[in-house]
């Protein structure tokens, strides 16, 4: 990260100076020569810093790095007085404003002229006694800037030395990283991935294909560096080569060489180099090898060019030989990144099939360490179990990571004395160079531009989770995103986080994405000069490094947070105050006084009642965010930070409309609408570079008074109850707009004029439950809120209408809809063509009543494809819901939902059965309905289904995962709860003895436990989790099931009893579960002793059981030496 401040930002502080200087009156022309001594020194400070980024040598030469850090320090505090300048160029501005309001207001001619003679004498004045404040502090950085930039002669004699060292690194690494196939070490902890890929290898082709490359099939296999994707597949390929006529093994590393890497796979069918030069030949030649022979390419180490057109055409002139070979061929690929699989296998036109290899388990990571910490000791003596304990504890710090084993067991196997074992387990693990050369590869290899958007991240603790749009809010507020004409800086900083998501430095978990452990790890410590985290009292002296930026805190101890101050170049502050008795405010007010460069500021405080005005003093401040319970109000100070774009107040819990309105209810009438109204200061329009605004819904009329803004901020969310006043933010990204029911008449909503807003993506529309409601307005105003044709997403909730919008029924308005959520709207019948949108990806309705079908006739349609990129359709209590479609709507035969992944279906009683499968879905989930059986197509094709559950459904009588058992290969999760009518999941004895198939599940959910003895769960072949609920019947379990849970004992890994009511006894056969991990217990309260548990359980947690919580609580219980052996224990009260 040490070059990123070099070119951009010092390119603007000169050419700024210059523009300033320019407008002086023969001012400083030593400053001028100051300027050109900077730009002749700027290519030498790139080539320097760039050098000793490159080569990391920094660490090597103290100078040098202390060279860097003053050079850093220097530009930003020229960065900071440009910045003043562009603040006091707004507040002039203001002040200007102010002065032609009071000249238009004048009462007399007179009185004009005074205040404009007043007005110029001034300026005149100023400039003839030379009277410029800010001048001098410019000079000033100017100054040190250019004495610091002549310091680079100092080092470019490290050039030369620099490139070489960094050629010799590069030689070493290549040589370090090239792999071949035969494996160098057993295979710990990953059984189930080689069976998975041996499985892959060996099962036919069955999907009819007619591109180029029909005769192959891709597999990747993607992960973090050091998870031993490499290892997996030297095992496979070692086993798999006789079952190919042809077996091909070529290491690709970072650099990818289309010529190089054909020459490899011919070196390694002839066992020699091929004497050829030109692509042409090679590739004939490469054909000619594999024409019509079955091959096994596994290409190891793929990484992601940064031109990606370019690395496409570099993979059609890699592949095109092989389309050649014969049906069945295979190719195998490892990458870290997901972006690469996804490439691969857009250029053989096949879907994108991969293999995600996460850690090892502590046991698994354990067995590994142990193998190279005491290779070949079967049986060790004493001695040697007290290392096998400390190894124990070295593990728990090694994140699954089986490199990390492997390195740390070599380490230890060298000294078998246990001071030295100890002195491992308390050193940096992760620190290991030929660890971290591994890891680092993942980030040092990024453009600087996105490098410094991941550094950023990294101050971040583990596990945090972070929220995309707001955090390319942070990297815009930090100046890391520089504005396009083409693109707004959103949507440059969403691509840049997708691309760190693509190489997988990010993982994405239920909506919110996520640093991988090992990444965080490494990279927190590799950046830990600009950026850091500091919790509680661990760095309580707070002796960190002075080149300090980003800032994260988290503590109760408000002398921590007094001594942030001291970080004088502080861009960005994270303040998580835990302390929830005492008052911050005398804290925060030493920060604003010291820390004045900040950019960015959030503070989470929950007793945090106001924000002191000291705030102002922070003028470059772009970004403010206050999560909280009690902020009264913000102060008037922050109508003053003219650099602010980001104001957000989040108020976690707060109330729903329908709650808050409730309340009002209780208030006295003149109350109710100015309760909230002083939260914002009233002059808060002087903010002329506001972009974004959230506040909770109870402000949310607050959005008046940024209706005043001449600047019109890109993206407010918020609510209004006279919506006129936005009708010149023509700006707006994103619009929440409630209580819409105040509306009073349509040119009202005409004269919001949402149809001019042409950046608006995002689109809310909200009325409140009123008895009181006219319909007919209702429908007027919603036709005259015509949103532009760019919007993407759109959501209505409470509309009273009967009738679509007009705008909604032509597809052409709303043609680039994306995702489409209609809620409450209890009299809307007839729902606007959506199945024609092009683009629409999500579709969710709910409590619509009187909707009949998803599509409707419209003009006489023809035959069309329905939904062609749906991926998401949730339908909630459509009581009327017939069918997809009503009668006389025709549709191309599977082109209906062709892209669907995910269904949702719940309370439709009058959808009589669920229609044809779609054939891409992965989850479906039926609850409510009143069918007696699900029916999946009547086809040959695999069901790619991987989750299904089926819950509150009455009616049911039978489910057919027995009969299609040989098509549900790909199911992972079953819930089946609440069907108390249940009695077949199908004939399954038939369909085991054709196909001799058997469930592999990773979740289990059931309300009943005779389910267990339903095939096909009764002959399950592998289950982690079983989830059993709700059963108030049961009292004990019988012979059959303690039978079942031994055959599922080497594979589950947790149980959870739930609301089991009259279950006395537990199974005996638990304490053969030995991979059970997890058991908890939850609202059994006629269970008054637990059996023998397993020595595998890590963690118990028992609530609402009161004779458990007796027998088993930590101080006196009368059993609980019986589960002391397991780590983690938690009773809790009823």
């Amino acid at each position: 990260m040490a070059e990123w401040f070099v070119g951009p930002i010092m390119d603007k502080i000169i050419n700024a100076c210059s523009d300033y200087l320019e407008e002086q009156v023969g001012w400083q022309t030593g400053m001028k020569k100051e300027l050109e001594s900077l730009r002749e020194n700027i290519p030498k400070i790139k080539a320097v810093v760039f050098a000793a980024n490159q080569a990391q040598i920094t660490d090597q030469n103290p100078a040098l790095n202390k060279w860097i850090c003053q050079l850093r320090d220097a530009v930003d505090e020229a960065d900071d007085v440009l910045d003043e300048f562009e603040y006091m160029k707004h507040k002039e501005q203001l002040t200007k404003n102010m002065e032609e309001t009071e000249k238009r207001t004048a009462s007399s001619s007179n009185a004009s002229f005074l205040i404009e003679s007043a007005s110029k004498i001034r300026k005149v004045g100023e400039r003839a006694l030379k009277i410029d404040p800010n001048l001098k502090k410019l000079e000033e950085v100017v100054q040190k800037l250019d004495k610091v930039s002549a310091g680079v002669s100092t080092f470019l004699h490290l050039l030369d030395s620099a490139k070489q060292e960094q050629q010799e690194k590069q030689r070493e690494l290549s040589e370090a990283r090239e792999t071949g196939s035969l494996p160098t070490n057993a295979l710990i902890g990953r059984g189930e991935a080689k069976e998975f890929v041996m499985q892959w290898l060996r099962k036919p082709s069955n999907e009819p294909r007619t591109s180029w490359y029909r005769n192959i099939s891709l597999l990747s296999v993607v992960g973090h560096g050091g998870m031993g994707k490499t290892t997996l597949l030297q095992h496979v390929y070692d086993e798999m080569t006789e079952e190919f006529d042809l077996e091909m093994w070529v290491c690709v590393s970072n650099n990818f060489d289309v010529k190089k890497v054909i020459a490899d796979m011919l070196e390694s069918l002839n066992k020699q180099r091929p004497r050829l030069d030109t692509l042409h030949e090679l590739q004939n030649g490469l054909r000619t090898k594999i024409m019509s022979k079955k091959f096994l390419l596994v290409l190891d180490d793929i990484w992601e060019e940064k031109e990606e057109n370019r690395d496409m055409s570099k993979w059609e002139r890699l592949l095109s030989p092989l389309a050649h070979g014969k049906i069945g061929s295979r190719i195998l690929v490892t990458t870290r990144m997901d972006s690469v699989a996804r490439k691969i296998a857009n250029v053989i036109n096949q879907e994108t099939e991969k293999f995600r290899l996460e850690g090892l388990e502590e046991d698994e990571c354990l067995q590994l360490l142990n193998s190279h910490a005491f290779p070949r000791v079967e049986n060790p003596p004493d001695h040697h179990k007290k290392l096998r304990a400390i190894a124990g504890e070295i593990v728990k710090k090694l994140l699954g990571s089986p490199l990390a084993a492997k390195v740390i067991g070599g380490i230890l196997k060298g000294d078998l004395d246990e001071r030295h074992w100890r002195t491992v387990l308390e050193s940096n693990l992760l620190g290991d160079n030929s660890i971290n050369s591994i890891l680092r590869l993942s980030y040092t290899v990024l453009p600087n531009h996105l490098q410094n958007c991941f550094a950023f991240c990294c101050m971040f603790p583990q596990d945090y989770t972070f929220d995309k749009d707001d955090f390319v809010r942070m990297w815009i507020a930090l100046g890391f995103i520089q504005p396009s004409q083409e693109k707004t800086m959103e949507d440059i900083g969403g691509k840049n986080f997708d691309v760190l998501v693509k190489r997988t430095l990010f993982d994405k978990v239920r909506g919110h994405y996520k640093m991988h452990d090992l990444i965080h790890e490494s990279a927190s410590q590799f950046f830990a000069q600009v950026c850091i985290e500091v919790v509680d009292d661990e760095r309580s002296s707070l002796e960190i490094s002075e080149t300090l930026r980003y800032l994260f805190v988290q503590t109760s101890i408000p002398d921590i947070i007094k001594k942030i101050g001291q970080f004088k170049h502080l861009h960005s502050l994270f303040l998580f105050y835990k302390a929830s008795n005492e008052d911050i405010s005398s804290a925060l007010i030493e920060i604003f006084r010291a820390a004045r460069s900040l950019r960015l500021l959030y503070v989470c405080a929950p007793d945090l009642k106001e924000i002191p005005e000291e705030i102002g003093n922070l003028i470059h401040l772009r970004y403010l965010k206050i999560v909280g319970f009690n902020l009264t109000m913000l102060p008037k100070s922050v109508s003053n930070l003219y650099h602010l774009q980001y104001i957000i107040y989040d108020s976690p819990g707060e109330l729903e409309p329908e709650e808050l309105y409730e309340y009002d209810d209780f208030l006295p009438i003149s109350l109710r609408n100015f309760r909230y109204r002083n939260f914002l200061p009233s002059d808060i329009n002087s903010l002329p570079n506001l972009r974004y605004m959230i506040l909770p819904k109870r402000y949310s009329s607050l959005i008046r008074w940024i209706g005043k803004l001449k600047s019109s901020p890109e993206q407010v969310v918020s609510g209004y109850k006279s919506i006129e006043g936005m009708k010149n933010m023509n700006d707006l990204c994103s619009l929440e707009i409630n209580s819409l029911e105040y509306v009073g008449d349509v040119k009202e909503a005409r004269n919001a004029k949402l149809c001019e807003k042409t950046a608006l993506t995002d689109l809310i529309l909200c009325w409140n439950d009123n008895n009181s409601r006219n319909n007919d307005l209702d429908e007027n105003v919603l036709d005259n809120l015509r949103p532009p044709k760019c919007l993407r997403n759109l959501r209505i909730d409470r509309y009273m209408g009967a009738r679509s919008a007009i705008w909604m029924n032509n597809v052409n308005l709303i043609s680039n809809l994306e995702k489409i959520e209609l809620k409450h709207c209890s009299e809307w019948e007839t729902l606007p063509p959506f199945g024609q949108l092009p683009f629409l990806k999500s579709l969710k309705l709910a409590w619509m009543k009187k909707v009949k079908w998803l599509e409707s006739k419209f003009n006489g349609n023809d035959t069309y494809r329905a939904f062609p990129l749906l991926q998401v359709l949730h339908i909630d209590e459509l009581d009327a819901l017939e069918d997809w479609f009503e009668a006389g709507v025709a549709v191309e035969d599977g082109c209906l939902f062709p892209c669907l992944i995910e269904l949702k279906l719940h309370y439709c009683p009058k959808l009589k059965e669920l229609p044809c499968l779609p054939t891409k879905l992965k989850s479906l989930r039926i609850e409510f309905m009143e069918w007696t059986t699900l029916n999946f197509c009547s086809n040959s094709n695999p069901i790619p289904l991987e989750t299904l559950e089926v819950v509150l459904c009455q009616n049911i009588t039978s489910l057919p995962l027995a009969d299609e058992i040989a098509r549900l290969a790909a199911l992972r999760s079953l819930t089946i709860r609440d069907c108390p009518n249940l009695i077949s999941l199908g004939r399954y004895r038939e369909v085991e003895t054709t196909h001799n198939c058997h469930l592999i599940l990773n979740n289990l959910s059931i309300s009943h436990q005779s389910m267990l003895q339903m095939e096909p769960l009764r002959s399950i072949a592998s289950l982690k989790e079983l989830k059993i609920e709700h059963d108030y019947e049961l009292v004990s379990f019988p012979n059959e099931a303690e039978q079942w849970f031994l055959n599922v004992s080497s594979s589950l890994c947790e149980l959870q009893l739930l609301y089991l009511g009259s279950l006395q006894s537990l199974p005996s056969s638990l304490e053969s579960l030995s991979s059970l991990q997890t058991l908890s217990i939850e609202y059994v309260p006629m269970l008054r002793e637990l059996p023998n548990l397993p020595s595998s359980l890590e963690r118990l947690t028992i609530s609402r059981c009161p004779d458990l919580k007796e027998r088993y609580r930590e101080d006196g219980g009368s059993d609980r030496p019986k589960i002391a052996h397991i780590p983690q224990i938690d009773i809790l009260p009823r």
